[in-house]
């Protein structure tokens, strides 16, 4: 018999080998002193997660391999339930990647701080007739790899709302295919795609049965008042536009973006019966539930730190608060958090929890 601590300074020292799994598991165990520890540690731990190591390749067929806390991981097991490891990892602004048999994802060439690799656009459908769904901006190059990916079958076009990187191309891509646009009106407020004009507005709920498919628009305001996810009821993806984006939280932009009413979309999604996300930028999510608690709580967190800071400060500004609430953060990112952090602020104002006093903010109770 050897101690866990003993066989891994052993292997540290290159007298044993030990595969990963057996290392985590040694690691794992190496925190208890005794095996009843470990025992009544492992009874309170309820379900656990399975983390099935998986391989994959770049865009240059080098192979990788990832495991669940990797982005990549739950994309490369929906894209290769049979374990191939011929999936590409990367995301490729321009070129088509096959999710599965229904949906194709098509990242258009916009990179960046708010984006990501880009905005995804996503070709779903099955037969001769396709659903293009968040065509996204209005770059020729873009819209030629959707209509050219399409090969004439895009019949309809679906927006999830009306924010510049994700609906301006669709009027250039019913010019081209006679395709009816779907989507709530742009609002008001923030800065949204003038150019959009829906041809059908979704109701919440409503069952839209396209391109031999049936997607579920689902109203989720927050991000952006007009706000729409698509639900594919044959597989359970859930087609997310901004509403929950892969590699970060979204930015909720007052007045037209709203923090409680963000939370409250996030809490009925729910629910729904999810299988994956596909988000507007970045990879597939998986555990979506999980993903769903994982930001409500943050916002919670978030929301927490509003308030401490508040009452440390006395009555600071929202440009003090910034620094104190998202002291977490690069302040590069800072001018963009004040916003979210102005949607926390008309949140606690509104449920009675601070007030404003001039330019200042104080707890209310």
């Amino acid at each position: 018999w050897v101690a866990p601590r003993e066989a891994l300074a052993r292997q540290d020292r290159g007298e044993i080998e030990i595969i990963f799994p057996t290392r985590t598991s040694l690691e794992d165990l190496g925190r208890f002193t005794t095996a009843a520890a470990a025992i009544g540690y492992a009874r309170g731990l309820g379900d656990i997660e399975v983390n099935a190591a998986c391989w994959a390749l770049d865009h240059e067929g080098s192979r990788r391999l990832f495991r669940r806390a990797d982005p990549q991981y739950f994309e490369i097991h929906w894209c290769d339930p049979e374990e191939s490891g011929e999936t590409c990892y990367v995301i490729q602004p321009g070129v088509p990647k096959r999710l599965d048999r229904r949906v194709v994802r098509l990242t258009a060439p916009n990179p960046g701080f708010m984006t990501g690799p880009g905005t995804n656009s996503y070709l779903v459908g099955s037969g001769d007739e396709l659903v293009a769904i968040d065509p996204g901006p209005a770059i020729d190059d873009h819209v030629a790899a959707l209509l050219a990916a399409g090969a004439g079958r895009i019949r309809w076009i679906l927006c999830t709302h009306t924010h510049p990187d994700h609906s301006p191309a669709a009027a250039l891509l019913k010019a081209r295919t006679g395709a009816t646009v779907l989507g709530r009106p742009r609002p008001e407020h923030g800065n949204q795609d003038h150019s959009f004009a829906p041809d059908r507005v979704p109701e919440n709920g409503e069952r839209l049965a396209l391109g031999g498919v049936m997607l579920r628009a689902i109203h989720t305001p927050g991000h952006a008042s007009n706000h729409l996810c698509y639900l594919l009821e044959e597989t359970r993806m859930l087609f997310t536009g901004d509403h929950v984006m892969q590699g970060s939280t979204v930015v909720i932009n007052p007045p037209d973006g709203d923090m409680r009413v963000y939370l409250e979309s996030l809490e009925r999604l729910l629910a729904e019966d999810i299988a994956i996300f596909a988000p507007g930028h970045g990879h597939l999510i998986g555990a979506p539930h999980k993903e769903l608690r994982r930001l409500i709580a943050h916002r919670l967190a978030r929301e927490a730190k509003v308030i401490a800071a508040i009452r440390r400060l006395g009555a600071p500004t929202l440009e003090e608060l910034v620094a104190a609430v998202y002291d977490d953060v690069p302040a590069r990112v800072h001018p963009v958090a004040a916003r979210s952090l102005a949607a926390h602020l008309a949140k606690l104002a509104a449920e009675g929890v601070v007030r404003a006093s001039g330019p200042q903010y104080v707890v209310a109770r």
